[in-house]
C-alpha cells in the first residue's frame, strides 16, 4: 500500500519499505522499515519518532565524522535495532531497490545481538528483525533539525536546510544550502527539489550504486536551476553548516 508520493510500501507482513524517513506515517508503528535515506542522526529520529521495532538505512559513504552511519549509535541509545546498508549495493533515495539490492555494512550493537551481521542482505536481516522480540524503546530523545541564516551574497539570502524537507516557497530566489543527499526519491524527477531555488547545494551521499547520490543535478539542469553536491568528505550529511563552512 502506498500513502502519498513517496509514501511507505508494505512489501512482507511487518515490513515496510520507504524512499525518505520524511514520509513515515502511523502504519510503520512496530514494523521494520526499510528506507532509503542515510543514516545520520536526524532520519533516525524521524524513524525513532515513528515508533519503528527496526530500521535499515543507507550509510552515505560514511563520510565526514561518520555522520552517514551516526544514527546507528543514537538508535543504540533507545534500544532500537538499526543498520545500514553500503551505499554502493543499492541507490540511497530509493527504498525498494535498497530492499532488492541492499548489503548491510554498519550496525548497532542491538541489531547484531539479534543476529544480523555485515554483508547480509537488507531483506533478510528486515525478516530476521521482524521475527525476534525487540525491547520497547525508551522515550524518544528530541533531534531539532533547523533552517539556518547563514550569509548574504549581495542581495541574496543564503539559508541553511538541514533537510531538503524543510524547503519553503520562500526560497523560490535564495541560495540553498541542503545538507540532504542529492538523489531522486524512488527515481521521480518531480522529487528533485519542490520549489525552485536560484541555486542549490546537496551532499554527494559518496555518490554511490548507478550514482544516485548526485542523480537530481541532472533534473535540476533541465529546469535551469544550478546545482551541485558537496562532497560528503567535506561536510557532515545532514549539517548544512557543516556543508557552507567546509563542504
Amino acid at each position: 500500500m502506498r500513502t502519498g508520493s513517496h509514501g511507505t510500501t508494505l512489501i512482507r507482513p511487518g515490513i515496510f519499505v520507504a524512499d525518505s524517513v520524511t514520509s513515515l506515517g502511523r502504519e510503520v508503528g512496530g514494523n521494520v522499515v526499510i528506507a532509503g535515506s542515510h543514516c545520520g542522526v536526524y532520519a533516525a529520529y524521524l524513524a525513532a519518532r515513528a515508533k519503528v521495532r527496526a530500521v535499515i538505512l543507507n550509510d552515505a559513504g560514511i563520510g565526514l565524522d561518520q555522520a552517514g552511519i551516526a544514527g546507528l549509535a543514537y538508535l543504540e541509545r533507545i534500544g532500537i535495532p538499526a543498520a545500514a546498508i553500503s551505499h554502493d549495493s543499492a541507490r540511497i533515495g530509493d527504498g525498494e531497490d535498497t530492499a532488492a539490492r541492499g548489503v548491510l555494512a554498519h550496525l548497532n550493537a542491538t541489531a547484531q545481538t539479534l543476529g544480523c551481521t555485515a554483508d547480509q542482505a537488507a531483506l533478510d536481516a528486515a525478516l530476521r528483525l521482524q521475527g525476534e522480540a525487540v525491547a520497547t524503546p525508551v522515550d524518544v530523545p528530541e533531534v531539532i533539525e533547523g533552517r539556518h541564516r547563514i550569509d548574504v551574497a549581495g542581495t541574496i539570502e543564503v539559508v541553511g536546510l538541514d533537510s531538503a524537507s524543510l524547503i519553503e516557497d520562500c526560497d523560490e530566489r535564495r541560495i540553498v544550502i541542503t545538507a540532504s543527499h542529492g538523489a531522486l526519491l524512488g527515481g521521480d524527477p518531480g522529487s528533485a527539489l519542490r520549489v525552485g531555488a536560484r541555486a542549490v547545494f546537496f551532499n554527494d551521499a559518496g555518490v554511490g550504486r548507478d550514482h544516485a547520490g548526485i542523480s537530481r543535478l541532472p533534473e535540476l539542469d533541465r529546469r535551469g536551476v544550478i546545482a551541485a553536491t558537496v562532497s560528503h568528505w567535506t561536510a557532515r550529511i545532514g549539517d548544512s553548516r557543516s556543508s557552507w563552512q567546509t563542504g
